[in-house]
């Protein structure tokens, strides 16, 4: 006399279920590694200082002095702005974005050089381990250039660069994209370099960052963090 068979359908069901929560968990984990924070500037107050933001500054000179303020020609009205006109040259505020740690992201954002004798840039900075201690990408309308640089200890050393309209007064698009030792640049929708560095391998926060006397505006800012 013949066993019975075992019934499949038991085993059939626990296999959907398996290959389903799998589906889901990897689709999950695809969107949280794809997903951009985007910093809300639609929704802090004008004549604030930026929410979520801590401030520092490289080199000597005063403060920087960070402001939310109303401008027509930003996305949403209005705009982060670092507004001090203070000349001293070797002078690097930073507006440091405080809830993303990481070590590989993709950060792209708009700026307006605004005014400024001594200088007129913009840049984001990435593995920000704190004011004496980052990568930045800046763009300076004053020398019509963009450059990548390491900040060691306080000192600025170039790693690369490219010369490229930079219009006053007029926002533009940049771009960073750090993902272990290789760093992409771009600027108004184009790539304008990729280049290596081994300096700072580990995480670090992202900020905003301006030069001298520069006044300039930010806005658009996004932050993809990356596997």
């Amino acid at each position: 006399m013949r066993g019975k068979r075992p019934n499949p359908i038991p085993f059939l069901l626990f296999a959907v279920v398996f290959i389903t929560v799998v589906l889901l968990t990897s689709a999950h984990e695809s969107l949280s590694q794809s997903a951009a924070t985007v910093v809300a500037i639609a929704n802090m107050e004008i004549g604030t200082v930026p929410t979520d933001f801590k401030f520092a500054r490289t080199g000597q000179g005063g403060p920087g002095k960070w402001m939310v303020v109303s401008d027509e020609t930003a996305f949403a009205g209005r705009a982060i702005e670092q507004s001090s006109a203070d000349r001293t040259d070797y002078r690097f505020p930073l507006a440091i974005f405080d809830p993303i740690v990481a070590k590989n992201v993709d950060v792209s954002l708009k700026f307006k050089p605004v005014a400024g004798r001594v200088d007129q840039a913009g840049g984001i900075a990435v593995r920000v381990a704190d004011a004496d201690n980052y990568y930045v990408v800046r763009a300076n309308a004053l020398e019509d250039n963009v450059h990548f640089y390491r900040v060691v200890r306080g000192r600025r050393e170039k790693i690369d660069g490219m010369n490229t309209k930079v219009a006053g007064n007029e926002w533009h698009s940049l771009g960073l994209k750090a993902h272990g030792d290789r760093f992409t640049v771009e600027f108004d929708g184009k790539t304008l370099f990729t280049t290596t560095d081994k300096t700072f391998a580990g995480v670090g926060k992202i900020a905003l960052w301006t030069k001298a006397d520069s006044v300039t505006r930010f806005d658009q800012i996004a932050i993809n963090v990356l596997p």
